[in-house]
């Protein structure tokens, strides 16, 4: 006998976690949890990450603007253990009250400004240092686009897709298909755009590629979710064609080991505090099993 579809109830009440791999640390209620402070650094920004697509992509635009020379964007890089709740500290709630990485603290004008929402974090970065976004009125405006386009439709592909595939208790039929097709779509979307143009915005390598790249090229790459085969990736070939044209950039290489826990343990960097640590890279740096 089948089992009875389920019924929302008039009231929905939260009485325990739901099961999955973030289970244990979701809640239907922000705020701290438990007293602890951010470790500060020397450098003007301080960030507070862990190497997923998200906070790949603020490390990637750091390393880009110090590959141009731009030493006044020298930052330090500290590890949020976001399974054991890091995020749920006083000192990283009080610079983001939505408990999610990445979180920055700019200090370079003598105050201290906080930022948060990866987004938000490559548009101020780059439009303090006029670097990796256009000035021109229509190229700005496209890059703003597709920043905001990958903003928006990441969570599709992370809590949709990659929830529902990888991640939950039990997996059903419905919300795989519904989101799969999604992804498809978002992956069509960007494969045609890219056939005709090297990066998201023309011939120009901006924020906008970084912002996508840490998602979508992780996809068609087989890095993320396992899911290579079942979604045909390699049917995008403009987008494969993309994703690895970036790869081969050193700052997008170091970028992608700042505040890494996983993989190997070759491309792990927890914490970053100069160029040297990715050479002499200490206890306090390597990967756990390093």
């Amino acid at each position: 006998m089948a089992d009875a579809p389920y019924v929302p109830p008039r009231i929905w009440v939260w009485e325990s976690e739901n099961g999955g791999q973030f289970g244990g640390i979701n809640r239907p209620f922000a705020g701290a949890r438990f007293e602890q402070s951010l470790p500060v650094g020397e450098h003007p920004f301080q960030l507070y990450s862990l190497a997923t697509p998200n906070g790949v992509k603020v490390t990637i635009l750091f390393e880009e603007l110090l590959e141009l020379g731009i030493k006044e964007a020298e930052y330090d890089a500290f590890l949020i253990e976001i399974m054991e709740g890091d995020q749920f500290g006083t000192g990283f709630v009080g610079i983001n009250p939505n408990s999610k990485i990445p979180a920055m603290v700019d200090r370079s004008d003598g105050v201290e400004i906080p930022v948060f929402e990866s987004g938000a974090i490559l548009l101020y970065l780059a439009e303090k240092f006029n670097a990796f976004i256009p000035s021109e009125p229509a190229k700005r405006a496209q890059c703003l686009s597709w920043l905001f386009w990958q903003m928006g439709s990441g969570p599709f592909l992370g809590g949709g897709f990659g929830h529902f595939y990888a991640y939950a208790p039990e997996k059903y039929q419905y919300p795989i298909d519904r989101f799969a097709m999604e992804v498809k779509r978002q992956l069509d979307v960007l494969n045609r755009h890219l056939e005709n143009n090297p990066f998201m915005c023309g011939e120009d390598y901006t924020i906008a590629d970084m912002a996508i790249w840490p998602w979508y090229g992780a996809l068609v790459d087989g890095k993320v979710y396992e899911a290579a085969e079942f979604l045909q990736v390699d049917r995008y070939e403009h987008v494969v064609r993309w994703s690895a044209q970036i790869g081969q950039r050193k700052a997008v290489q170091r970028g992608r080991m700042v505040n890494r826990v996983s993989g190997e343990p070759s491309e792990q960097l927890r914490n970053r505090h100069d160029a040297s640590d990715f050479e002499l890279r200490t206890e306090d740096k390597l990967g756990a099993s390093g």
